[in-house]
């Protein structure tokens, strides 16, 4: 039975609470780090997202942005339960993903669909376009009979652009454009509420790219969806987003209105990101401040402690940075930023400064043991 909850106090609250479609409180997903073949226990985990909030509008689309290995893609998964969270919730409509077991998730899993990264890997090369559309229709019962699902395939391949010849060819057959449409359709074909798009666009070419971004805002505004679009591309997020979340090692550091957040970045983090934009102005582009980060991302299996950004901020303080880890907190109406210092950075009272690369390594796992087992039964039994 779907479960009603009611927003609790660590809840990120949107500024028309009926209007939330998806509200993730407080979600962790840690990865154990496994050693031993016999004897296998356990030596670590991966904090590949540790405690994030954040709220999806109905109609929006919600842009998720940050570096390779941040945990965006983890945490797009964990909202649909592909990936089994650690901790925390996931409301979406009103119901408690995590009370939702066996059929009760599978039809609900109806509402919530997502577009994968590698639209060739994430299509079955043995099956048609006509069999993996329709696949999704008789999971979900929506199968209404021969002739009216080829009216229903149609209207699918036209919605995406593709002719209905495309119906018997086969994924190999399609450029990579035209088989990420093919995803999409597939992820339409049951009629969703919410999509989540994991990097939609980041194996195409540009030019393919801007079809693509395009043909999503033409079926949100024709279906009414809600999307929340995962990229590592700034001006992608930028065109297609409503709001943009900033995600660090694991957590959220910023979130703000597309508009707010590219006019004025308050964290340190996003100031770096949104620097390294090139400009297509010469005399702008050599004025600007540059911001270049020092070090290398630590390790998500030993996470700083305090702020996970302090190891390579340039805003860092004796205080507070490396002993305290910073709420997300709503600085200006709308913005809400993971920083001690954000107001004086803003006003600027605090100042950059060189910062000295830091080696962060695995707490507790010396890089000299190899994570893997004995090479054979008779060496674990004969130590």
């Amino acid at each position: 039975m779907s479960t009603a909850v009611t927003p609790g106090p660590g809840t990120p609250q949107s500024d028309h609470p009926g209007d939330t479609l998806v509200s993730v409180e407080g979600i962790k997903v840690h990865f154990p780090i496994k050693r031993g073949v016999i004897l296998d226990r356990t030596v670590g985990h991966v904090y590949a997202v540790d405690g994030v909030d954040l709220s999806v509008r109905r109609g929006e689309t919600y842009g998720l942005v940050g570096e390779s290995g941040c945990g965006k893609s983890t945490l797009g998964r964990a909202v649909l339960r592909l990936t089994e969270p650690t901790a925390g919730r996931v409301v979406f409509d009103g119901t408690d993903l995590s009370t939702l077991k066996g059929e009760e998730l599978r039809r609900m899993r109806r509402r919530m669909q997502m577009v994968f990264q590698d639209p060739m890997s994430s299509l079955d090369p043995r099956q048609s376009v006509e069999s993996i559309l329709v696949e999704g229709l008789r999971a979900h019962d929506l199968d209404k009979g021969r002739e009216a699902t080829g009216k229903r395939l149609r209207e699918l391949l036209s919605a995406v652009g593709l002719p209905s010849t495309s119906l018997r060819k086969y994924p190999h057959e399609f450029s990579g454009g035209q088989r990420q449409r093919i995803g999409i359709a597939r992820a339409l074909a049951v009629e969703p509420d919410l999509i989540i798009a994991d990097e939609p666009v980041s194996a195409l070419d540009v030019s393919v790219q801007a079809q693509v971004v395009n043909l999503l805002e033409e079926l949100q505004d024709e279906f009414g969806l809600t999307y929340l679009v995962i990229a590592h591309d700034l001006a992608v997020v930028r065109h297609i987003s409503d709001r943009v979340g900033v995600m660090y090692l694991g957590g959220l550091v910023e979130e703000a209105t597309s508009d707010d957040l590219y006019a004025e970045p308050l964290h340190p983090y996003t100031r770096a990101l949104l620097s390294a934009i090139p400009v297509p102005d010469p005399v702008v582009e050599d004025r600007r401040e540059r911001i270049l980060l020092t070090g290398d991302l630590p390790s998500p299996a030993n996470p700083p402690k305090g702020c996970r950004f302090h190891t390579r901020c340039p805003w860092k303080q004796a205080t507070r940075c490396d002993t305290e880890r910073p709420e997300l907190r709503e600085v200006l109406p709308g913005h809400r930023v993971a920083c001690h210092w954000a107001e004086d950075i803003r006003a600027g009272k605090l100042r950059p400064h060189e910062v000295e690369a830091v080696l962060v390594e695995e707490d507790g796992i010396s890089p000299d043991i190899p994570l893997v087992g004995p090479a054979s039964v008779t060496e674990a039994l004969n130590p």
